[in-house]
């Protein structure tokens, strides 16, 4: 009898055969499909991108769909505690996707403009680790915090399965949007309605 290690191909070949570069536009989904977690308010001060990966918790609860363990495209890990009690927007990408790549500009930007309101994070996936650190140094997408997923962990967990997509989840970890944003447009006016 073979051994059952053709499991995480048979995984990632199914996830190259439903992936492609995402259509461009994607629904909504309802307001219930995130998981419930605690109603603590949002700390006063939040941690700079930067300290996202490494900083302790904020003082909030982390919602139990943030209670995760990842790495980062440079090798570190990635404290999810930080995420808590603040929106937050998971940037589902490939390095090999021109959808992607166009969708890199805005994503910054928003990363920057909601500095302290709002989380971004990117999540690499279908590739490797090397690929996905040139993408973030050509894109200049380093101002904010991007996951290396190369098994699928994170994609699996947030049921993800193409690229060029973003979930936002307000700051009780509730979904509140899962689709693709052409060049991120409409990203900001979603993340500001978060915001307040």
């Amino acid at each position: 009898m073979r051994p059952r290690t053709f499991a995480p191909a048979v995984l990632a070949a199914a996830l190259l055969t439903v992936t492609g570069c995402a259509a461009d536009d994607g629904p909504a989904v309802g307001t219930g499909a995130g998981a419930a977690s605690s109603t603590a308010p949002a700390p006063a001060q939040s941690p700079a991108p930067s300290d996202l990966g490494t900083s302790g918790a904020t003082g909030a609860q982390i919602p139990a769909v943030l209670d995760f363990a990842a790495t980062s495209v440079d090798g570190q890990p990635f404290n999810t505690k930080a995420l808590a009690g603040k929106p937050t927007v998971l940037w589902f990408w490939a390095p090999w996707c021109p959808k992607c790549k166009a969708q890199a500009a805005e994503t910054a930007k928003v990363a920057a403009d909601f500095a302290g309101k709002a989380n971004v994070v990117g999540v690499a996936g279908l590739d490797k680790n090397s690929a996905m650190k040139e993408f973030v140094t050509d894109t200049k997408t380093g101002g904010f915090p991007q996951l290396s997923d190369e098994k699928g962990e994170v994609w699996k967990r947030f049921k993800v399965t193409e690229q060029s997509r973003y979930v936002i989840l307000d700051k009780d970890g509730k979904t509140v949007y899962e689709g693709v944003l052409p060049a991120g447009r409409g990203l900001a006016e979603k993340v500001a309605g978060l915001t307040g």
